[in-house]
């Protein structure tokens, strides 16, 4: 079975250009080489984005591998494929790592137990249910990006795919 996403690293320092193909490269298993460009929403940094195919769980495996850099802001995503279903991941210095589940029509699924988690929350007067809605998609992560993901329209896209 094969499953596609994209990787968008929206900034990180020139230093990490290598280790972040090289982390990219041991989870899909192919010598990765990215085309940076420089990030005007952050002077000093460089981006990128690539599109790539691989197994289910490709885009996790490269979360996993990235997260670990303090100095980095990148979002994943992975389609949903026949029996699963798709991951958003994205990370910032500030916020650390956020995961949602993606449906097919690319909406994010929240399971029923955070649901009913937040709204006893709420009930109990130990949170605000808007905001705890909030955190379950992702709002604060989608502010801290937009100016990085606005800086990187127009920008080439490569293709990877992962060793099979």
């Amino acid at each position: 079975m094969s499953a596609r996403g994209v990787l968008y690293v929206h900034s990180a320092q020139p230093a990490l250009c290598p280790h972040i193909e090289w982390a990219v490269a041991g989870v899909l298993g192919i010598p990765v080489d990215l085309s940076w460009t420089p990030q005007p929403a952050q002077p000093g940094t460089v981006r990128t984005q690539a599109e790539w195919e691989g197994r289910p769980g490709t885009a996790a495996a490269i979360t996993s591998s990235l997260m670990g850099w303090q100095r980095i802001r990148f979002e994943i995503t992975e389609d949903a494929s026949p029996g699963v279903d798709g991951s958003r991941n994205a990370y910032t210095p500030t916020l650390g790592a956020f995961t949602a589940v993606v449906g097919v029509n690319g909406d994010i699924l929240v399971p029923e137990d955070r649901l009913r988690n937040v709204m006893l929350m709420a009930a109990q007067g130990r949170a605000v249910l808007e905001e705890e809605l909030d955190k379950l998609l992702g709002k604060q992560w989608d502010e801290e990006l937009e100016p990085f993901r606005y800086a990187g329209d127009g920008a080439p896209v490569r293709w990877l795919h992962a060793a099979v």
